[in-house]
């Protein structure tokens, strides 16, 4: 998502405004705009994620160059990572997951979501116990932060201890 953000500020800025006429202001993309000019239209959503999927994807690759030789593990924060076949890219994976009431009142109290807009996400995505099963680790964020990240530090004593690989997930 940061790295979205970043690009929506800078290089996919101009390419995002050609494509969806006055979705930017300041040289920025406003997301709200965006959001409403995709939102239940695949075909719009398309266009759009062949402009910032290879951006992202070049993103990614300078990232790991950058801290291949500096530490053992690299974590990618990877929406959409099985529905995009991303996967194929990762020794291994990790789903963080948590029952569907918590995942909703999450989702519903960040600023200018709507019941609408969680139920067009949801439905762009892989369901939740479709992921758990492809994943190699999972992370039950429903116990507090303090749990999920006791369980994210044993993960990566797990990774570090098998050799002769590098480790994205």
């Amino acid at each position: 998502d940061a790295t979205v953000h970043r690009l929506y500020r800078g290089r996919a800025a101009p390419l995002i405004e050609k494509a969806f006429p006055g979705t930017v202001a300041d040289d920025a993309v406003d997301r709200a705009k965006l959001g409403a000019a995709v939102l239940n239209s695949p075909e719009r959503m398309q266009q759009l994620e062949a402009i910032v999927h290879p951006l992202v994807r070049e993103e990614e690759e300078a990232f790991l160059a950058r801290v291949s030789a500096l530490a053992p593990i690299a974590v990618l924060d990877i929406p959409l990572l099985f529905e995009t076949g991303g996967e194929t890219r990762c020794d291994a994976t990790l789903v963080v997951t948590a029952p569907h009431t918590v995942q909703r009142e999450r989702v519903l109290a960040r600023p200018g979501m709507t019941p609408e807009k969680f139920s067009a996400i949801l439905a762009k995505q892989m369901p939740d116990a479709d992921k758990r099963v492809r994943a190699h680790f999972l992370v039950d964020t429903s116990r507090g932060f303090s749990s999920a990240e006791a369980q994210v530090r044993s993960i990566l004593v797990c990774l570090a201890g098998r050799p002769g690989r590098r480790h994205r997930f």
